[in-house]
């Protein structure tokens, strides 16, 4: 869930972030400090573009020399996820509500950047999909 980004002095002050997973998000800050900040604030932003168009998130490749990561929320990970398993499988939302027994608005809910959705209803949907949550802990 930790996207690559490159951090650029920009020649008039400042930093310049770009993550080449995902061209949509840039940003600038006048600080470093600024500019993680706002690097977040992006990832998260673009991932909007993504859902808007139903289209499949790059998933984030390995960091190189000179980039630093960058953290998507976890509850943005899974529902990321769950979207490039929609789209692969080509299920529409009206088909997931079918499959999970449940009405469109739900599910519309569901993928729903903004809305908060459980953990367990994240994986009960990837489960109709054949797929599954799985969760571990990591050092910082």
């Amino acid at each position: 869930m930790f996207y690559p980004a490159t951090f650029t002095a920009a020649p008039e002050g400042g930093y310049v972030v770009t993550f080449r997973d995902i061209p949509e998000a840039i940003t600038q800050g006048e600080t470093e400090d600024e500019a993680l900040a706002m690097a977040a604030d992006v990832l998260l932003s673009a991932m909007g573009f993504y859902f808007d168009d139903r289209r499949q998130v790059p998933l984030p490749s390995p960091l190189r020399a000179g980039e630093r990561q960058i953290a998507l929320p976890a509850s943005v990970w899974a529902k990321v996820l769950l979207l490039n398993e929609l789209v692969a499988a080509r299920v529409s939302n009206s088909d997931l509500a079918r499959r999970l027994g449940t009405r469109p608005q739900e599910v519309n809910r569901i993928v729903d950047l903004a809305h908060a959705t459980k953990i367990d209803t994240l994986d009960r949907a990837l489960g109709v999909l054949g797929k599954r949550i799985e969760i571990s802990v990591a050092a910082v």
